[in-house]
């Protein structure tokens, strides 16, 4: 039943028989008429709305509890992470009244405070993924998250800076100045498109020159993380081309084939912080970042003619539409060719058939 309450809001009531269920007022009569269809489904369905009462707070307690023997641990330290992003106001609501309204605010309340849009995205993953086991559970009747999305950044995307291959070569030479090991290894770096967690896990096994040069990239090791499998879980070949396959050859002298091939001087793991400081990255990188030699390598190999296929499969990307992003960069061959004709001397500007001049004693009509 549905009825007016004194302050002009319409407050709908649920029974099962003569017994009292829940009930939730609304500003509208539609609002609290949709709310009551939802919940006589669902009891009949056999969700007892009363279970929604609880605080969204246990529950994320009780659901962390099983999710950290049924994920895989980076994805429960994220799925974690909500005990500290959803706001307190939200973790102290019972979960059948989180609305969708609350859950877009929530990520609004995220951005304003300095949460990047790629995080607040995980965010969302994992807030989802606890509202479809409330639903699994018969918790709740439909999960509020999906029907939202996360609201766009206002900040600037950060933008791929890549180097050419003379910038490249120049950049090696400076960094070669400061440490010459460590420049071979950035060298490799650009030229195989590799991660950064990926060139601190390449093994010397790894190094293969049958049929072709090329390094088998199966793995992956973040600072502060275990050895774990690469993005996307999939192993890919990268090829070696002859401008580093001298290095990669005195790379692996003395070593045994499960030991790392990409170290420091002293054949330690490597370290971001301290292969920037050593080479002086500020000085010498040019304003760009170290994983812009990965977008070095796919606009190296795209410059040279390799199918962008073919570059993905290098790559590892997922999808083409990440590959074409380095194609977008360079310009495609019609921009090449409009180029062409516009430095082209010979094509100076046309201003139409030049008109005769009126022969002596002819005049114009």
């Amino acid at each position: 039943m549905i009825e007016m309450t004194p302050s002009g809001r319409f407050r709908a009531r649920l029974k099962s028989g003569r017994q009292f269920v829940a009930s939730r007022t609304f500003d509208t009569k539609r609002e609290a008429s949709d709310w009551l269809a939802r919940e006589r489904a669902a009891l009949a369905g056999g969700v007892d709305p009363r279970t929604g009462r609880r605080l969204m707070r246990a529950l994320l307690e009780e659901w962390l509890a099983i999710r950290e023997f049924t994920v895989a641990a980076k994805t429960y330290r994220t799925d974690q992470a909500l005990q500290r992003l959803v706001p307190t106001s939200l973790q102290a609501m019972q979960v059948s009244a989180v609305s969708e309204r609350e859950v877009a605010r929530s990520f609004e309340a995220l951005i304003q405070h300095g949460l990047s849009e790629r995080s607040v995205v995980r965010y969302r993953a994992s807030l989802s993924s606890f509202f479809a086991w409330c639903v699994r559970e018969k918790i709740i009747v439909r999960n509020p998250v999906t029907g939202t999305k996360v609201p766009r950044s206002s900040e600037e995307p950060t933008e791929m800076r890549p180097w050419t291959e003379a910038e490249l070569e120049a950049a090696y030479e400076r960094w070669h100045e400061h440490d010459p090991h460590l420049a071979d290894v950035l060298l490799v770096l650009g030229w195989t498109g590799m991660r950064w967690g990926e060139a601190r896990a390449v093994l010397v096994e790894d190094v293969v020159e049958v049929p072709t040069a090329g390094l088998l990239v199966r793995r992956s090791h973040t600072e502060g993380g275990t050895v774990k499998a690469t993005k996307g879980r999939r192993g890919r070949r990268v090829p070696v081309a002859d401008r580093i396959l001298p290095i990669i050859r005195r790379l692996i002298v003395s070593k045994e084939p499960t030991d790392l091939l990409l170290t420091t001087t002293g054949g330690a793991r490597l370290h971001r912080t301290a292969v920037l400081r050593t080479v002086k990255w500020d000085r010498t990188g040019g304003g760009r970042r170290i994983h812009d030699l990965r977008h070095t390598a796919a606009c190296l190999w795209l410059a040279r003619g390799v199918d962008p296929g073919t570059v993905q499969a290098w790559m590892g990307h997922e999808s083409i539409a990440t590959t074409n992003r380095y194609l977008h960069f360079l310009g495609t061959s019609a921009d090449q060719a409009g180029l062409e004709r516009l430095n082209d001397p010979s094509r100076g500007p046309r201003h139409g058939p030049a008109r005769a001049a009126p022969r002596p004693g002819v005049r114009g009509g």
